[in-house]
C-alpha cells in the first residue's frame, strides 16, 4: 500500500470517528426496523328487549313528633310487625323479605340561643322481593292497609341478565363483521383475521315507580289497586372488532 492510499484511509478513519463524536452516536452502532401491522376497526352493535322478572319494592313507616323514643319504637314495631305479617299471608317468604332501615332520632327546636330536643321521629323499611311481577300492586296495596305510610320505591329488574347480554354480544360480533365487510368492499381491501375485541355492556338499569308519601292515604283504607307495568328493559352490548389489512 503506497503512502497516498495510506493517507487516504487514515482521513476517512479519523473523519467517521468526527462524525461519531460530533452527532453522539453509540457504538457499535444499532439499526432496528419497525413493521407495524395495519389494522381496521370496525363498532358493532347489539340490542336485546326483555321483560323484567323480578320486582323489589321498599314499603316502610314514619312517625313523627313522638315525645319519647319508647313511644316511637312501640308505634314502630307495632306497624312493621303487622307489615311483615301482611307480606307472609300473601306467601311471600322471610327470605324474600329484608329490613334495610331502622332508626330513631331527636328533634330540635331553638330557643333562648339554644338548641332543646322538641321530640322523637323515627322510621322503619323494609325491602320486598318477588318474581311474581303481577303480585307488586297487591303487596302495595296489603302494605298500605297495614299501616305502611311510604312506599319509597318500585322497581322491576331483569333477575339474570348474563344470558341475555351473551345473546346481545353475538348480535355485535354480527354486525360489526358485517359492516366490517361492507367497509372493506368500498375500499377495496381484503379483511384478514381479527387482532383484538373490545365490549362495552349497558342495560341492568331498573324500572322506577316512586310513589310519593302524601299518597299514601289515597292508597290505603279501601282505595283502588294501583296499575303498574314492568315494560321491557334493553340490554345492550356495543363491540369494536380489529381486523388485519391485506
Amino acid at each position: 500500500m503506497n503512502t497516498k492510499s495510506i493517507g487516504i484511509s487514515l482521513f476517512i478513519f479519523v473523519l467517521f470517528l468526527f462524525i461519531i463524536k460530533f452527532f453522539d452516536i453509540s457504538y457499535p452502532l444499532k439499526i432496528s426496523v419497525s413493521n407495524i401491522s395495519q389494522e381496521l376497526s370496525v363498532v358493532g352493535e347489539g340490542k336485546v328487549d326483555v321483560v323484567p322478572d323480578t320486582a323489589y319494592i321498599d314499603v316502610g313507616v314514619t312517625v313523627s313528633n313522638v315525645k319519647t323514643t319508647k313511644e316511637v319504637k312501640e308505634k314502630i314495631d307495632t306497624i312493621n310487625n303487622q307489615l311483615i305479617a301482611s307480606l307472609k299471608k300473601l306467601g311471600i317468604s322471610a327470605q324474600e323479605i329484608k329490613t334495610t332501615n331502622y332508626s330513631i332520632y331527636p328533634t330540635y327546636i331553638y330557643e333562648n340561643e339554644i338548641n332543646r330536643i322538641n321530640g322523637y321521629d323515627g322510621n322503619a323499611t323494609i325491602t320486598v322481593k318477588t318474581k311474581k311481577t303481577d303480585m307488586v300492586p297487591l303487596i302495595i296495596e296489603e302494605a298500605t292497609k297495614a299501616g305502611a305510610n311510604q312506599i319509597n320505591n318500585t322497581r322491576f329488574v331483569v333477575g339474570d341478565p348474563a344470558s341475555y347480554r351473551e345473546v346481545a354480544r353475538e348480535k355485535a360480533i354480527k354486525n360489526a363483521k358485517d359492516q366490517a365487510q361492507k367497509l372493506a368492499n368500498s375500499l377495496g381491501i381484503r379483511l384478514g383475521k381479527v387482532t383484538n375485541i373490545t365490549e362495552s355492556l349497558s342495560g341492568g338499569a331498573s324500572i322506577q315507580y316512586p310513589m310519593s308519601y302524601a299518597k299514601m292515604s289515597d292508597i290505603g283504607g279501601g282505595g283502588s289497586t294501583p296499575t303498574l307495568e314492568s315494560g321491557s328493559e334493553t340490554i345492550t352490548s356495543v363491540v369494536t372488532l380489529y381486523f388485519e389489512k391485506r
